[in-house]
């Protein structure tokens, strides 16, 4: 499951277990300010405070909420400009869930956003509808407006659909004025840095990292504080550095289409749309995550090109070529860093050689080459190496070779006989994956589990793939390490469409035994799959 995650506890206090740790109490309370969305040290020291402030006459005749000259002490009057006696709770299923929404939740403040997308948006926020009290600003929004859920008619890219969340339109984030985080009439600002301010920014962020990614887009509609946090990257940086990790996986089955399930809530994410582009969708194409990025690598008439999806902010935009483009390649990721290596460029020659990615910087960096050219291989990661495993030195020659780089010398090795019997002349590449630093490779021919043995250079049959997933020589089938356990996905062949599945196994259990975790109508041919770690 989660590394690192927390245990969050049912009561206010942690008065009967007192070695429960600080950052639980602070990771309780600050999903409590996303249920309520408001500070529980104003809730609970509200009785006390009887402070009063001056409120401006609306400019609004018409609105007899906002005449008063007076507010009675603060938790009376919060919400008394939205016809309630006091702040409503907002409903977890209004905020969206997936951390893929985030970027959807804030377009750029301008007059325009002020005027509803598509006709029928939020209306312009009255300044006096705000509180006076600038310490309140940082924890309080007004309250979500159905017609928030209605999109952006034209703007950045359709939000992924959480399919838990069907019902509630969609869980996009009004647009927030600035307003949000300046004091009106008084002049004061909020500490807009300290995102929770009873706690401090550090406490905040530390209680936000040991969060379920699935989380951030519900602790995003808090404020705009939060939501820069979360949009920015830093939080996964942070993650990353804390050794906090969750595996998700994304595939497809329709060309232009793409899906994510999180096998930790047990959740399905739509994507949006690819952008069209008719040499795309008939041409060979490649995926790989890395860091927050999905990235797809394909053909146009006589160039590669590539686009990429940010969980950041939702959306597919041009990717960074190569320095040699390519295709039909080997690659794996590790943290923000990904290789690629071998493949074919645009007029068919078969490649040698090898690039880095920094998905931090966008930027390629040319590795040096292989000892063999090689199409339709596979790449892993295991013991801090990079290993290239099988594939073809020509359209009829197939290798049963891999090859390993050594990141920290920069040479290569070539081990003899590494992928013998993984894969065919007209077969996929090798299914392949890392778990533990184990490598493991789906026989698709024989339909069984082995296991590398690194000491002898051979393979070790441990047991039956999945029954009902199927695939024609590889193709159609995706064999994928996702945190501690394996996956295989896939579906049974069937006329007008299928269903297709999703089998795991944590090898660290035994002898294989294949649990269904899930399954959609989708059809029964995987056209690309990667797994995202972040």
């Amino acid at each position: 499951m989660l590394e690192g995650q927390s245990c969050l506890i049912s009561r206010m206090l942690p008065s009967s277990c007192e070695q429960e740790s600080k950052w639980l109490y602070m990771t309780y309370q600050l999903l409590e300010i996303t249920n309520n969305k408001r500070p529980p040290s104003v809730e609970l020291g509200e009785q006390h405070e009887d402070v009063k402030s001056k409120r401006t006459k609306s400019l609004n005749p018409r609105d007899p909420s906002l005449i008063e000259e007076t507010e009675p002490p603060v938790g009376e009057s919060d919400c008394q400009g939205h016809g309630g006696s006091g702040q409503p709770a907002v409903d977890e299923s209004d905020c969206p869930q997936d951390p893929s929404l985030i970027g959807e939740m804030e377009p750029p403040v301008d007059e325009s956003d002020r005027q509803g997308h598509g006709g029928g948006g939020q209306p312009p926020v009255d300044e006096s509808n705000h509180p006076q009290d600038p310490s309140l600003i940082e924890e309080m929004e007004p309250p979500v407006d159905e017609s928030d859920h209605q999109g952006d008619g034209g703007g950045g890219g359709q939000p992924p659909v959480d399919e838990s969340d069907q019902g509630h339109g969609g869980g996009t984030q009004p647009p927030v004025d600035e307003s949000d985080h300046q004091g009106h009439g008084g002049g004061g600002h909020s500490d807009s840095n300290s995102l929770i301010s009873a706690i401090g920014r550090d406490n905040s962020i530390n209680c936000l990292l040991h969060c379920s990614r699935s989380d951030y887009g519900a602790l995003a509609s808090l404020n705009r504080s939060f939501r820069s946090l979360i949009r920015s990257g830093e939080l996964y940086k942070l993650r990353r550095l804390n050794e906090i990790t969750e595996h998700w996986v994304y595939f497809s089955c329709s060309v232009l289409e793409w899906v994510a399930y999180d096998p930790y809530r047990e959740r399905w994410i739509t994507l949006p749309r690819m952008p069209h582009n008719d040499c795309f969708i008939y041409a060979d194409k490649e995926s790989l995550a890395v860091g927050t990025e999905l990235l797809v690598f394909g053909r146009e008439i006589t160039s590669h090109i590539v686009l990429r999806y940010s969980i950041l902010t939702n959306s597919w935009s041009p990717g960074v070529e190569m320095n040699s483009p390519r295709c039909l390649f080997g690659s794996a990721s590790f943290g923000e860093k990904a290789i690629v290596a071998g493949g074919t460029d645009a007029r068919g020659t078969i490649l040698n050689s090898a690039e880095l990615y920094n998905s931090e910087t966008q930027k390629w960096e040319t590795l040096p080459s292989m000892n063999k050219p090689r199409k339709m291989c596979s790449g892993v990661f295991m013991d801090n190496k990079f290993y290239v495993i099988g594939g073809m030195a020509s359209n009829t020659e197939l290798l049963t070779c891999g090859e390993e780089y050594d990141l920290e010398k920069g040479t290569w090795r070539v081990i003899p006989n590494m992928s013998s019997g993984l894969n065919g002349v007209a077969g996929a590449p090798p299914l392949v994956a890392v778990v533990n630093n184990e490598l493991y490779a789906a026989d698709y021919g024989e339909k069984e589990v082995r296991k590398y043995d690194k000491e002898n250079n051979s393979w070790v049959t441990l047991g039956r793939l999945p029954e009902r997933p199927d695939s024609m020589n590889g193709w159609g089938l995706a064999f994928r390490a996702c945190g501690e356990r394996l996956i295989v996905i896939g579906g049974a062949r069937a006329m007008g469409g299928g269903t297709i599945e999703l089998n795991s196994w944590m090898p660290e259990e035994g002898l294989p035994e294949w649990n269904l975790i899930a399954s959609r109508h989708l059809g029964s041919f995987v056209y690309n799959c990667a797994v995202m770690g972040c």
